[in-house]
């Protein structure tokens, strides 16, 4: 077997304020492989968020260590963590983060306008990637035009553009009817059947079981890190067994 994508050993977070030191999270301890669709499941304020932007360079661990792509991230600087956040890194979020003024298109580019270099093929990666998520012929409609369904495969499709190495969606669910819930879930599972890597984070079994592994987060632990046995959702959205 290769190399991890992601090795992680005894990570925790504390939280200070006002001279109180609150731990939300320690003792993580997992490898994730490329290609695994990775669920990180528990409920409000047990920690998943926190381990999750902890794994998306989105905040610092305070002890233990974390690899990426085999490099100890403690020695990355800030240059460095903004780098692979637009390059290696692609977030969604329950709460979309479009821009209401601003087209499907535009949405998408945004994080190409952030490259050092800029790329003439600009307009083919944000095509493809609407293509990805079928919001292709929503490309110049203004994000308040769209449903919530839509807004999210848009929010998926600017974490697409730049082709990243793993894909973090937290609670993308969240805000959507069921229908709309079950075609984002079927898009993401389709990526990562398609060799991308997938980090959910969710409270919700139903959602959580669209992944190959769960990994359980209680009071700031892992207490349990499954395999999901042999459950995957149909494009009708009837459970099949492999």
């Amino acid at each position: 077997m290769s190399n991890p994508l992601i090795q992680v050993q005894n990570l925790c977070k504390t939280y200070s304020n006002d001279g109180v030191d609150t731990r939300a999270l320690c003792g993580a301890t997992f490898d994730i492989q490329k290609g695994e669709f990775i669920s990180i499941m528990g409920p409000s304020g047990s920690g998943k968020s926190t381990l999750m932007q902890m794994l998306g360079f989105l905040d610092r661990p305070t002890e233990g260590k974390y690899f990426f792509e085999g490099r100890d991230t403690f020695t990355f600087d800030e240059d460095m963590l903004a780098k692979i956040r637009n390059k290696k890194i692609g977030f969604v979020f329950q709460s979309f983060n479009l821009l209401s003024r601003t087209t499907v298109f535009e949405n998408v580019e945004l994080p190409l306008l952030y490259d050092e270099k800029p790329d003439k093929s600009n307009t083919k990666k944000v095509m493809d990637a609407l293509l990805a998520v079928g919001m292709e012929h929503r490309a110049n409609y203004f994000s308040n035009q769209l449903s919530g369904g839509e807004k999210q495969r848009v929010a998926i499709a600017r974490a697409l553009v730049n082709d990243p190495e793993v894909i973090f969606a937290d609670e993308p669910t969240g805000n959507l009817d069921s229908k709309s819930g079950l075609q984002v879930m079927r898009i993401l599972q389709k990526l990562n059947d398609n060799g991308r890597t997938v980090i959910l984070v969710t409270h919700e079994t139903y959602t959580a079981e669209h992944a190959k592994r769960i990994i359980y987060v209680k009071d700031g632990k892992i207490v349990a890190d499954d395999p999901v046995k042999n459950r995957r959702i149909a494009a009708d959205g009837e459970e099949l067994l492999k």
